[in-house]
C-alpha cells in the first residue's frame, strides 16, 4: 500500500505531527496554500472541501432521526452485513475503545457503535446515527472522503477539514454492491490517535472486503431467462444473461439500450438514424456492428428483420423510472448511479437519458428535501444543476442558505457569459 494513503510514516511523533498539520491547516484557510506535511489526498480533500463551501467550524446535520432512521437502516442492503461487520470488529473496537461506524452513499451514518463514553464523545460533534458525513457537508473525514475517492482512506488528526472533528483519527473503506460495482457505502474505525497506523487501514479494508463477499453470497440466483444491463454512470454497460455478465463496448451499449426501449424490434434504416449523428455512416457499417454483437451475445437473443432482443432486458434505468413512478423518490435516487451512457452522442441515447434526468430532477424539486436536493447538487452530475440548487437554496434553513445562493449566483453568472 502506498504511503500516500497512510497518515503517519514510520518513526513520526504524532505530537509532532499534529502541530505541524494544525499550521498547514490554518495557512490553508488563511491563504489557500497547501504545504508540507499535508499529504495529496488530503490536499485534494481540502479544496473539494473549499469548493463544497464547508465551514471550518460547526458540527455535522442530523437528516434521519427515530422511525425515518429506523425504516431507512432496515431496507438498506448494508443491513444482512452488520453482523458479520460487528464479529469483525467487536474485539477489535472494544480492545481500543474505538467507533466502529457504517455509513450509506451519500455519508449518512446508518450505525456508531462502541464503547458508551466513546460515543458520548463523538456524539458532542454530532457523529451519530443519521447524520450526514459526506465530504461535501463536513470536509475531509474518512467515511465520506473514502467515498468520494472510492478507497480506503485515513484521515489523521488535524487532516480533517473541520476543527471540532481534529481530536479524532479515523480509517474507512468503501463498500460496494458486487453485482453493479455501486458504492452501498463505506465501514469506518473512528478512535484515537493510534489508528494512525497501516494496520488500521488494512484492517478496514479486509472488513469492507468481507462484507462484499457476503453480499455476494446472500444475494438471490439470477431469474432463469433474466437479462440485465446497467448502463447508468457507465460507458460501457455490463450485460448480464443466465448468469455470464459481459462488458460492451460503447456502441454495443447504444444498440442494446435501444433495443431494450423497442422490444417490438426497429428496422435497420431508423437504428441507423437513431445511433449515428453522423449521416454518412452507411447500414454496411450498422451490420458490421450487429454482427459482432450478435456473435457476442448469440444469435438466440439477438434477431434481425427487425433487430430485436428474443428476451426482455431490464435496465438500471427502467428500475429508477419505476421507482418513480410509484413516487419512491428516495429509492429512485439511490438507484441513480449517473447519467446514462454518459458518454454516448447517439441521438436516442441522448433522448433517453435527458429524459431520465429531467424526470428524476423534477421529482426531486417537487419533494423538495434539502437531503435530497443536497445528494444531487453535489454530485459530479448536479454540481452545475442551477434548478437543483434554487430548490435547495429554498429548502435549506437559514443558516445553511447562503452557501447554496453563492453557488446559484455563480452558476447564474457562467450562464450569462
Amino acid at each position: 500500500m502506498s504511503d500516500a494513503w497512510v497518515a503517519l510514516e514510520p518513526g513520526v511523533d504524532p505530537a509532532e505531527r499534529i502541530v505541524a498539520l494544525r499550521r498547514a491547516h490554518d495557512a490553508y484557510l488563511t491563504a489557500g496554500r497547501v504545504q508540507r506535511p499535508v499529504r495529496p489526498v488530503v490536499a485534494d480533500s481540502w479544496r473539494r472541501s473549499a469548493r463544497a463551501r464547508v465551514s471550518p467550524e460547526g458540527t455535522a446535520g442530523v437528516e434521519l432521526t427515530d422511525d425515518h432512521l429506523s425504516a431507512y437502516r432496515e431496507d438498506h442492503p448494508l443491513a444482512r452485513v452488520m453482523p458479520l461487520v460487528r464479529e469483525l470488529t467487536g474485539d477489535y473496537a472494544r480492545d481500543g475503545e474505538h467507533l466502529v461506524a457504517v455509513c450509506d452513499a451519500h455519508g449518512r451514518l446508518l450505525w456508531v457503535e462502541g464503547a458508551p463514553a466513546t460515543c458520548r464523545a463523538a456524539g458532542r460533534m454530532n457523529f451519530v446515527p443519521g447524520a450526514r458525513w459526506a465530504e461535501t457537508a463536513v470536509g475531509t473525514n474518512a467515511p465520506g472522503t473514502a467515498i468520494t475517492v472510492d478507497r480506503p482512506v485515513q484521515v489523521f488528526a488535524a487532516e480533517h477539514f473541520r476543527r471540532p472533528v481534529q481530536a479524532w483519527t479515523c480509517a474507512a473503506a468503501p463498500i460496494h454492491d458486487p453485482a453493479t460495482g455501486r458504492v452501498l457505502g463505506a465501514v469506518d474505525i473512528t478512535g484515537g490517535d493510534g489508528l494512525a497506523h497501516p494496520h488500521s487501514l488494512a484492517f478496514v479494508g479486509a472488513v469492507a472486503r468481507a462484507a462484499e463477499s457476503q453480499l455476494a453470497l446472500l444475494a438471490p440466483p439470477p431469474a432463469v431467462g433474466s437479462v440485465r444491463l446497467r448502463a447508468l454512470g457507465r460507458d460501457e454497460a455490463l450485460l448480464t444473461a443466465d448468469g455470464r455478465t459481459v462488458r460492451l463496448s460503447r456502441r454495443h451499449s447504444e444498440i442494446v439500450l435501444l433495443l431494450a426501449h423497442r422490444p417490438e424490434g426497429v428496422g435497420g434504416d431508423e437504428l441507423l438514424i437513431e445511433l449515428y449523428e453522423d449521416e454518412s455512416v452507411t447500414p454496411v457499417t450498422l451490420r458490421a456492428e450487429v454482427c459482432r454483437l450478435r456473435h457476442l451475445l448469440g444469435p438466440e437473443l439477438l434477431r434481425s428483420r427487425p433487430y430485436r432482443l428474443a428476451a426482455r432486458v431490464d435496465t438500471d434505468a427502467d428500475t429508477v423510472s419505476r421507482r418513480l413512478a410509484s413516487g419512491a423518490v428516495q429509492a429512485a435516487l439511490g438507484a441513480y448511479a449517473g447519467p446514462l451512457l454518459p458518454a454516448s452522442r447517439a441521438p436516442a441515447v441522448a433522448r433517453l437519458r435527458r429524459r431520465l434526468e429531467d424526470q428524476l430532477r423534477a421529482a426531486l424539486i417537487a419533494r423538495g428535501d434539502p437531503g435530497l436536493l443536497t445528494d444531487w447538487a453535489y454530485s459530479p452530475w448536479g454540481e452545475n444543476d442551477v434548478a437543483v440548487w434554487r430548490a435547495l437554496a429554498g429548502a435549506l434553513s437559514a443558516s445553511q442558505r447562503p452557501a447554496a445562493l453563492a453557488r446559484v449566483r455563480e452558476l447564474d453568472g457562467w450562464q450569462g457569459c
